[in-house]
């Protein structure tokens, strides 16, 4: 869905960026096909600037019964919350507001740009350039084994990810807001070297959930630089702080509990998690 013009930026800071989102007036201009829940598209307007944005209202999402707590939208913010702790900002700027359908989630609109460098195969099926179906039983160098996917016609390929440090990141934020629904479709390249997540709405759950395309790094030592910013969220978490109050507003206490465990856990193996073992670890559709 392509951008409209937009007012000329006055290059927005991200604390700008939440206010337009937070107060700006809201102009849906269609709805995103294929969502299972409401994926409005919209232009948000505030003090001169404009930019186009997703609104995803509360009254559009369907229940799900292993979340009953708390809704989608609430998810999503508090996504973009320990996102922006990380210091990585892998989620694009989220807020929660009143819209035009009642309260929702509204996030600015990334306009995904194509990236170079697959590995050499007949053909991406329909998967984003961070991800490939490739011939053979390894991967080629620069990208991690994720497992093998039927391809049609009775062959299976070999799914494979980019071994790139804003996935690395993405991985250990995944593992942190136990991310249940990781596909392909998530990962948005954008201008200037930036790597995106969205669609977090299936997050947080008490329970492990963790279903993902980036098993790649799974049982390998984390990064001296996750190690640092997972300490720090440590701290960051602690009741009381203004993180865990701002959290304690959008997941519940059992939900907040067990982010602080889950952190815990990870510092104290020092490394990524791996499949449970349980329940299908990719999500499906993949992509």
């Amino acid at each position: 869905m392509p951008a409209p013009e937009r007012i000329p930026s006055r290059g927005l800071t991200e604390a700008g960026l939440l206010t337009l989102l937070a107060e700006g007036e809201l102009t849906v201009l269609g709805q995103v096909r294929g969502a299972s829940n409401a994926v409005l598209y919209c232009t948000v307007a505030h003090d001169g600037e404009e930019r186009t944005c997703v609104y995803k209202p509360v009254a559009g999402e369907q229940p799900l019964w292993d979340f009953p707590d708390g809704t989608l939208a609430q998810r999503e913010v508090a996504a973009y919350e320990i996102s922006e702790a990380t210091g990585w900002g892998l989620v694009p700027p989220t807020v929660l507001r009143e819209g035009p359908y009642g309260l929702g989630m509204c996030q600015l609109w990334i306009e995904a740009e194509e990236s170079a460098g697959a590995p050499e195969t007949e053909g991406t099926h329909g998967l984003p350039p961070l991800l490939a179906l490739v011939e053979g039983e390894e991967p080629a160098d620069g990208w991690k084994a994720v497992g093998f996917a039927e391809v049609g016609e009775g062959r299976t390929a070999l799914l494979v990810h980019a071994d790139d440090p804003r996935l690395r990141r993405l991985a250990v934020l995944d593992a942190v807001i136990n991310n249940g629904d990781r596909k392909g479709g998530h990962l948005l390249p954008a201008p200037g070297g930036r790597l995106y997540g969205i669609d977090h709405g299936v997050t947080f759950n008490a329970d492990d959930k963790l279903r993902t395309l980036l098993w790649g790094w799974a049982g390998e030592p984390l990064t001296p630089e996750a190690v640092a910013v997972l300490d720090r969220l440590a701290a960051d978490l602690e009741p009381g702080s203004a993180l865990a109050t701002r959290l304690g507003e959008l997941i519940t206490a059992a939900e907040l509990d067990a982010l602080r465990a889950r952190v815990a856990d990870l510092r104290a193996s020092g490394r990524h998690p791996q499949p449970s073992g349980e329940w299908p670890a990719i999500p499906w559709p993949p992509v």
